[in-house]
């Protein structure tokens, strides 16, 4: 008779693996890297996930969640349209610029490294930028009606281009790894609205 599974706690598990991945990308998170932080066996791992593939996609959606949730939080929260949209700007500079971890996005990094490569990745990261985009947008929607942001171009394309400068803005934080340097590219793009 063989014994019971150990039990786990499967959200604990895959927040584990997340901090894996989400420290040293798909690629360079080996299996044992996985069980060591997750405090699973290799078999109870691929008994519990079926793959690596698969407990990665399960953390990047973990990971787009948790994001998502913080991200609509501020957009959603006090303040005058131009107001949430620099709290999301200085959110993501000062998540860059953390000295315990200092590491970037998860979601970018995975467009980065696996959407061109592999289209479940793809479809999950373009699922993500179009639920941020939806929420950037309704926020410049806002901005538009009560005239505290300009009318001249249509909300959506000024969230593309706000998105685009966000994304720019986080990939800087790792190059750039400079708060006067970053607060400067923020101020840009709140000008620019």
């Amino acid at each position: 008779m063989s014994g019971r599974p150990k039990e786990y706690d499967g959200t604990a598990v895959i927040d584990a693996a997340m901090d894996v991945f989400w420290t040293n990308g798909y690629e360079a998170s080996s299996t044992q890297a996985l069980c060591e932080r997750t405090g699973l066996g290799r078999g109870s791992l691929y008994h519990a996930f079926g793959s690596k593939q698969n407990l990665y996609e399960q953390a990047l959606r973990r990971y787009q969640e948790l994001g998502l949730e913080a991200q609509t939080a501020i957009l959603e929260g006090p303040g005058s349209a131009r107001e949430r949209l620099r709290a999301l700007l200085q959110w993501g500079v000062d998540g860059d610029l953390e000295p315990a971890k200092r590491r970037s996005c998860m979601a970018l990094f995975s467009v980065m490294e696996r959407s061109s490569k592999d289209p479940v990745i793809d479809r999950i990261n373009r699922a993500y930028v179009n639920r941020l985009e939806a929420a950037v947008c309704h926020v410049i929607a806002v901005g538009q009606r009560n005239g505290e942001l300009s009318g001249d171009r249509p909300a959506l394309e000024m969230a593309r281009a706000f998105l685009a400068s966000y994304y720019g803005l986080r990939i800087l934080g790792q190059a750039m790894p400079d708060r006067a340097f970053l607060a400067d590219v923020l101020e840009g793009t709140i000008a620019r609205l």
